[in-house]
This record gives C-alpha cells, structure tokens and sequence, in this order.
C-alpha cells in the first residue's frame, strides 16, 4: 500500500513547511515539494496541517477500580484515540500486592493483545518493591521493552508505597536504564481529610476536591524530585496540576536537575467551579482535582518555559451509573473522566487558536516529546523519512461541537458536552493505511501492535 499526500503544511516540533508526502508500507520514504510518485492512493490537503499522530502517554484502558472497570476497553479506547488523532497509547498495568511484575503483565496483555486499533504500550506501575520485584526489573525492560515504572505517593493501602520502597526502585530502575514516574499526592493527608470530611458529613464532590488541596500534590511533588536527585534516577511527573507544585520543578532546575513533567487536558481548560454542581460535579472526579484558574494559568506558562513537557489525558471513564455509586459519599465515585478523543482538537482549539501556545509547541507536547522521553523517537513522533507513517491531517478551520451523541468513548457523557471547538481531525493515517476518514474507521480491531520501547534519557 502507497499513499501520496499532496500540499499540506506539515509541522513537526521544529519545522514548518509546504510539502508532499509519499508513504511506502509502514513508512515515510519521501518528502518534497511536487513529488511524483505512482501511488495506490493520492489525498490533496490542500490548506491543511499534517501532524505526526499523537502519543498519549496517559490512559487507563479496561483498568480495575473501585470494585469496577474503567468502561473504555482496548477495542474501543484506542478507536476513539484514533478518531482524535491520536495512534498510540501508553497505557498502565497495576501491579497487585503480593504478586510479581510478570503476573500483572500477563493480566494486562490477556485484555489487550489483538484487540487495539492504535498502537500501544505499558508502562508498569509498582505497588509492591521487593527482593523479588527488584529481579523482574531487568527483564521488563531489555526483554519487553517496558521501560517506564510508575509509583503512586497516594491510594493509601492499594496503590502507595513507601519513600523506603521508592528509593530502592529508583535505584535498581536507574541502573538498567529506565525512568520512574509518579502519582505525586501525598497519601496520608488525603486520607486524614478524606475521613475528617466524612465524619462531618460533609459527602457532595466538592469535597473531593477538597480532601486533596494544592498542599499535597506540591509535598509529594516536591519529594519525589528530591529523592530522584539523591537516586540520579531520570523522572517524570504525571498529571501535575498546580502552581505548588510546578515550582518544585522550577527549583529543582537550579541545581541543574531535569524533571519531566506531564499535565492534561483538563487542567488547562477545566477548573475547581465544576465541583459546585452538586452531584453533577461528579462528572469530574479525578485524582488529582481540577485546580484554581492561576493553576491553568502557570500550566499554560509552563509549557512555554519548558518546564511542563506534555500533555495527556488520564483517560479512565465510567459510565454515569457507576459514578452513581458515591452519590452520598464523594470517596465512592470512581476517579476518572473521558478525554481521548478530545486531546488533541482541544488543545489546538485552547491553546494554538488562542494563541497560548505556537504550532511547534503544540507537536512537541501532543507527540514528540513523549516519544523522545519514553523511546519510541524517531519512529513515533515526527513527519520524517523513515519514521512510521502515523500522520494526522488536520483542517484548522472547520468548527465543531463536542457531545456524547457524536464521540466514540464508550462512556455515556462527555467532561466537555456543548464546548465549541475550532479545528477538526480529518484523516488518520496509522503506519501508512488511511485509519481514519471522513468519521469513518478504515482499519480492523488488532492492527495496533505493541511498540517495545528503548531505554530512558535525561534530556529530550
């Protein structure tokens, strides 16, 4: 299969060009201006971006919680991730206590494995380090190719685990290569408010908002930084919310540390107010909380001081009737919202429509730096010869409105109903087959393969 796409501007994180594009197989094998070539398939794009697809490195697909799952499994989120332009995913498998690394992947891969549209791959979260964890971690990430661990600093006696186990994470993770991300709330303090609310009867979701104020997530943000220079272990942050704890970061660079961070879709453009909606406010139950409007305002000037690398989503929807089950008490409603198809139209329509942040920002934080910070460039995260043909053509003009009647998640709402958007996907073209067009899906549950992925590093 061939395809040649005519006249689009291409943009990457540091270019901006007029060009053609041919695509032989899986790869891009040409880019000039008027090329010729005897394609099996030309597309004029005309007046349209072409970006390299979206990485999202932040989702919870098919994922255990609360007594549920998240209701957008590997079929149907990774096709909803396309029809936003986005062709790959990087999603989390949760250890449980008591079991190994192995054990949980093998969980994993029995939902995932021949059932993704979009390509995919795991970053293992740890929530039991041990003598017998700390031998799994060579294996994972030279045999696999899961080179990114992930702790959680909260989710007291499920997902947390101690500064000790940390440290000796950090450590073994450093040695083989790898990098170690965090939830960076602190625990402890969430639980203390979360009981101390309960027992005043204090049960609508803004209180889940404020059984975890700005104070907890810069603490542990702020720990987890300063373990990881004592460790010399690469890190990264996911889903930093706050103005607390972005200036943890900033301050880490004064003695020359990298952190790499990630926040989302929501903490840009969604804030606090919505928990005052009462039980409609559960709609955005997520940990962390949505923030104050300063909060959205550093993000937004983080991402341009080069402090906040990425943007993802935290996809982990739950239908409205399992949101349901913490209606008289907030620390019921499962954590999560929908966002995987709007990830990328939203922040072009937030960010690059409104002049928040440029074009090649918007590349950098959507798709390359993830591909770059978690080993997949140059075959992810870039229009490049050579470089897998994930291409998503982009009309800047065409307005639309977000609503569950049109999405594809699986989920029974939408986080963003009613907002008007500027900028629509078009066409998805996912390792050189056309994926998506027109609204219409081209490809067949499976084609996503797993992307093993290549060690970690400490600059981008």
């Amino acid at each position: 299969m061939s395809v040649l796409i005519k006249n689009g501007r291409v943009i990457t994180a540091s270019e901006d060009y007029i060009a053609d594009i041919f695509v032989e197989g899986e790869k891009i094998s040409a880019i000039g201006r008027n090329l010729k070539a005897n394609a099996d398939e030309t597309i004029d794009v005309s007046g349209k971006f072409v970006f390299p697809g979206g990485i999202d490195p932040h989702v919870h697909l098919d994922m255990p919680f609360m007594g549920t799952f998240s209701s957008d499994n590997y079929e149907t989120g990774t096709l909803a991730a396309l029809y936003g332009g986005t062709t790959t995913v990087i999603d989390f498998i949760l250890q449980t206590q008591g079991k190994s690394l192995y054990s949980a992947l093998d969980e994993w891969r029995s939902r995932s494995d021949g059932n993704c549209y979009s390509d995919y791959s795991f970053h293992m979260a740890v929530t039991d380090f041990n003598d017998e964890t700390k031998k799994e971690i060579k294996d994972l990430i030279y045999k696999e190719g899961i080179t990114s661990f992930k702790t959680f600093m909260a989710y007291k006696g499920a997902l947390m685990i101690d500064d000790r186990q940390m440290i000796g994470l950090m450590n073994e993770v450093r040695d083989m290569g790898g990098l170690v991300t965090v939830h960076a709330t602190n625990g402890d303090m969430i639980d203390y408010l979360t009981a101390k609310h309960r027992s005043e009867g204090k049960l609508s979701p803004l209180y889940h908002y404020l059984s975890q104020p700005e104070i907890s997530e810069s603490e542990a943000a702020g720990r987890f930084v300063d373990m990881a220079y004592h460790t010399d272990v690469p890190c990264y942050i996911v889903h930093l919310t706050c103005e607390g704890a972005l200036n943890q970061v900033r301050d880490a660079t004064r003695r020359n540390q990298k952190v790499f961070v990630e926040t989302c879709i929501q903490y840009l453009i969604l804030d606090a107010s919505l928990y005052e909606k009462d039980f409609e406010g559960a709609k955005w139950v997520m940990s962390p909380p949505l923030r104050e409007k300063k909060d959205q305002a550093t993000l937004w000037a983080g991402i341009n001081q080069g402090l906040v690398q990425v943007v993802g989503t935290d996809h982990c929807p739950f239908e409205w009737k399992k949101k349901l089950m913490g209606e008289k008490d907030f620390s019921k409603i499962p954590n999560g919202h929908p966002a995987i198809e709007n990830r990328m139209e939203l922040l072009f329509s937030e960010g690059v429509d409104k002049g928040k942040i440029s074009l090649n920002s918007y590349v950098e934080v959507t798709s390359t730096n993830s591909a770059k910070i978690f080993g997949m460039f140059p075959q992810k995260g870039t229009v490049g010869i050579g470089s897998d043909a994930d291409l998503v053509i982009f009309d800047p003009k065409k307005k639309h409105t977000l609503s569950a009647r049109s999405h594809h998640m699986n989920v029974d709402y939408s986080a963003y109903e009613g907002r008007e958007v500027n900028g629509k996907v078009e066409t998805v073209l996912m390792r050189g087959n056309v994926a998506v067009h027109e609204n219409k899906v081209k490809i067949g549950k499976g084609y996503g393969k797993f992307i093993k992925r290549g060690k970690a590093s400490k600059i981008i």
